[in-house]
């Protein structure tokens, strides 16, 4: 649940007394061990994060930082830029960005815009001075002070960094909230005040708490945009129009909506309704968050130069859920944050990791997409599958209705990040693939075509069965197994994982050429066993016809011809390879199998249903990375039950939980009958115990020596004492 300001402003009034207290210090400034400076913060409600007095920064004297409050806010910045940190004593994070954030303003008001060569300190006093020659100053404001204040400039987290243009709030600063992060933000904003007035290889900026920084000194990493005059003066365009079309917004129409489009827009725009979620649209990339998700902040960054990466090919966007809390539901966003993909009215959501290259290129296949399904020829099918593991290919004819190519282009959407869509009507290729009917549809992969089996057309329209069998066969014969895709290389099958490492390069091509060869021979082993068990099934069911035509058995006829071949290659449980680097994933390989890739490349068969393994063959040496080792253990371990012994990798308890419940899917009436032998056998243990514990005690009718027993039926209150109550002759 999102706490409130209020309740923020009550909770950080527990700590207010030890921060008082600690702020008693008698000297205002202190040097630390490395020569850096400390300087005391004012303990009271107003200026808490700034200092009380004047400090000195590279010889020169600055002013305290300017404190807003609520008398003084609007007066304050309704003249030129201002850029304000929003804070509240007791958040941690305001602490540790403190130091940072007023060297950072130290650094800015004692700089000279101008670059003069003149070894003279610039006049701080002057009309060329950075606070007037940009018009642009710092400043900070207690939001445990003024709460109310702060909830009407939308602060929704501490520390927030906002930028306002006269009045106005123009954006507030979404990056790493670091010296480097908040420093290249403020060169951003001063090059498109002024276009051509910042270095091109950008500053050096002081350490935080440093007292000063050479002005003339060359950046660690220089800028990598160039800042020349004519992109300062588009940017410095672009920035005004976007702050002119802020300020004709009123705070019921603020939007949450950050694009990064193929059209001039500014970074912020103003949306009613939900562009990317009715046809026909533009696609979109839509990340959906909420300011105080610690992984939407993590990733808004990324989010942000991925945007720009991506300008002028996709829109890309964002959500804020607080504010837009109807568009999320319509789009049934249930976690944060949510990445999604919109077409068209359709949409698919981002399961991928979340780096930079990770959604570029995820973005980059998106707008491959939009084209429409490439139609191919016999060469370019040839070039493809030098370039891509997986590809489906859609045979059509001009037969093919229009209603095919339709279904056809809903498809792609969702392979978007997965594997390459194309169609043909190519001859040669409808003759290397031993195409008789159209349309229809198969995979390759390494060489080898998959056919999807449609027993119609109408079967070849249908989206969710022909998406279903697509996400069966997406994946390469051999992939490498990565965050990403585990949960579709690892689930519902056996996976012969190779543990490699790309260090030893020549055994690691080796190796991954032995599990490909494996893999392939296996295919093609469980292909023609699967066609001899299919044969064999259509032999007895035509034995069945003829034997019942000899004997002219009308009904028996029938149902013999009625019979139905309905075995599939997916009524087993599967067998699957993947790889995976061993260096890369050294500690979780070593905790959950026990496996060290320094003492070689190795092999399991991992059970991830059952959560168990294999890590040995049949004679009890390690499973090399060998298609022969591989190959004679693979039989022994999938019959029912293994012939070799399993290792778990889980523990004891849970391991009697995966063991019960595979009883219970692979032979329940096994599992039926003991669990009715151990149910008389408890009924029968406990019954016994309870006629000696009787028997112990006088015997169920208490008439014997020992004891009382449960009736009694002598005694003056037996139950044949008829006496009691009457006269005895």
């Amino acid at each position: 649940m999102k706490p409130s300001l209020l309740a923020w402003s009550l909770l950080s009034l527990l700590p207010l007394p030890a921060l008082a207290a600690a702020s008693d210090n008698s000297s205002p400034n202190l040097e630390s061990r490395d020569g850096h400076r400390l300087v005391k913060r004012a303990d009271t409600a107003g200026n808490a994060d700034s200092g009380s007095s004047s400090t000195t920064f590279n010889g020169l004297e600055v002013p305290p930082m300017k404190v807003l409050t609520q008398e003084n806010f609007d007066e304050s910045v309704k003249d030129g830029y201002w850029f304000v940190k929003q804070y509240s004593p007791s958040c941690p994070y305001c602490r540790k960005i403190a130091p940072a954030w007023q060297t950072l303003y130290e650094y800015y008001y004692t700089s000279d815009p101008l670059q003069t060569s003149s070894s003279k300190s610039p006049d701080v006093q002057s009309m060329n001075s950075f606070p007037r020659f940009y018009n642009f100053n710092f400043a900070s404001m207690n939001c445990l002070a003024y709460a109310d204040l702060c909830r009407q400039q939308n602060v929704k987290f501490f520390p927030t960094f906002a930028l306002y243009h006269n009045g106005e709030l123009v954006e507030q600063f979404e990056g790493t909230k670091t010296m480097d992060g908040l420093g290249g933000f403020v060169e951003e904003k001063l090059e498109s005040i002024k276009p051509g007035s910042r270095p091109v290889s950008g500053v050096k900026l002081p350490k935080p708490g440093s007292m000063g920084v050479d002005p003339k000194a060359q950046p660690d990493k220089p800028a990598s945009k160039d800042k020349n005059p004519e992109a300062g003066a588009k940017a410095g365009e672009k920035h005004n129009e976007q702050v002119a079309q802020l300020a004709t917004e009123t705070a019921s129409e603020k939007a949450s909506i950050a694009t990064a489009g193929p059209k001039a827009k500014g970074p912020r725009q103003t949306r009613k309704a939900s562009p990317f979620l009715s046809p026909p649209k533009d696609p979109w990339f839509i990340k959906f968050y909420v300011p105080w998700c610690g992984h939407c902040q993590a990733l808004a960054p990324t989010w942000q130069h991925m945007a720009k990466e991506m300008r002028n090919t996709l829109n890309v966007g964002e959500v804020d859920c607080d504010l837009e809390p109807r568009l999320c539901k319509d789009a049934r966003v249930v976690g944060f944050p949510t990445m999604y993909f919109f077409r068209g009215g359709e949409r698919v959501e981002y399961h991928g990791l979340r780096g930079l290259g990770d959604l570029v290129s995820y973005a980059q296949q998106a707008v491959e997409i939009g084209s429409g399904v490439q139609d191919v020829d016999a060469t370019t099918l040839k070039e493809l599958e030098e370039k891509e593991e997986v590809i489906f290919v859609y045979f059509y004819d001009h037969a093919t209705t229009s209603e095919d190519f339709e279904a056809l282009e809903r498809l792609t959407l969702s392979l978007v990040g997965h594997a390459r869509l194309v169609k043909t009507n190519s001859a040669a290729l409808a003759e290397r693939f031993r195409i008789f009917t159209w349309p229809r549809l198969l995979v390759v992969r390494d060489g080898r075509a998959n056919y999807y089996n449609a027993l119609s057309p109408k079967d070849m329209r249908d989206f969710r069965q022909v998406l279903s069998w697509m996400q069966t066969v997406w994946l390469p014969i051999v992939p490498e197994l990565t965050a990403s895709n585990a949960h579709d290389v690892m689930n519902g099958k056996y996976v012969v994982l190779g543990v490699l490492t790309r260090r030893r390069n020549e055994d690691f091509v080796l190796s991954k050429r032995e599990l490909k060869n494996a893999a392939l021979e296996w295919m093609d082993k469980q292909t023609q066993l699967f066609q001899l068990e299919r044969k064999e099934l259509r032999d007895t069911k035509q034995l069945r016809i003829e034997e019942a035509d000899d004997r002219d058995d009308q009904r028996a006829l029938r149902a013999a011809k009625n019979m139905r071949i309905t075995i599939s290659e997916d009524d087993k449980k599967q067998v699957g390879f993947a790889w995976i680097d061993g260096d890369f994933w050294e500690r979780w390989l070593r905790m959950t199998y026990g496996i060290d890739v320094e003492n070689g490349e190795r092999v399991i068969i991992n059970d991830e249903d059952n959560r168990r393994y294999w890590d040995s063959s049949p004679s009890g040496a390690s499973i090399m990375t060998s298609r022969t080792s591989i190959l004679e253990t693979i039989p022994q371990v999938i019959t029912n039950p293994p012939k070799v012994t399993p290792k778990s990798t889980v523990g004891a308890i849970e391991s009697t939980f995966f063991v019960t419940r595979s009883l219970i899917v692979d032979h329940p009436v096994i599992f039926f009958f003991l669990l009715t032998v151990f149910i008389v056998a408890v009924s029968f243990l406990a019954r016994g115990r309870m006629v000696r514990r009787a028997a112990g005690r006088g015997g169920i009718l208490g008439n014997g020596g020992g004891g009382p027993g449960f009736f009694h039926l002598d005694g003056k209150e037996g139950l044949l004492n008829g006496g009691a109550a009457g006269k005895v002759d």
